[in-house]
């Protein structure tokens, strides 16, 4: 009797594949809004899970940021299996608020 050939990983596993993406990726879909600027940090949040913020001395940097504290935020939802809000769509909104220097 011959032996069965071992499994090389070539095919996906049988049962359902997962339709969504990794967190990362569904991060991506979630409109950003950034507000502030010189001579304070931006402050970023999104309209669509409320809570979820995060800050940083540049646009770029506050983007990032935010990226991660919503995939961190969808893991959070998934892990106690709650249901993530539709996103608003992808996009940065930046309102720029130049203040005076004290």
């Amino acid at each position: 009797m011959a032996a069965a050939s071992e499994d090389r990983g070539e095919h996906p596993p049988s049962g359902r594949i997962p339709a969504t993406t990794s967190f990362d990726q569904q991060a991506e879909r979630y409109l950003i809004r950034i507000e502030g600027g010189p001579p304070s940090k931006y402050s970023a949040w999104s309209p669509d899970l409320p809570g979820c913020v995060a800050t940083g001395a540049t646009v770029a940097a506050v983007e990032q940021d935010m990226r991660v504290a919503i995939a961190l935020h969808l893991e959070g939802l998934a892990t106690d299996f709650e249901t993530a809000p539709e996103p608003s769509g992808p996009g940065v909104y930046v309102s720029r608020d130049p203040r005076a220097a004290a």
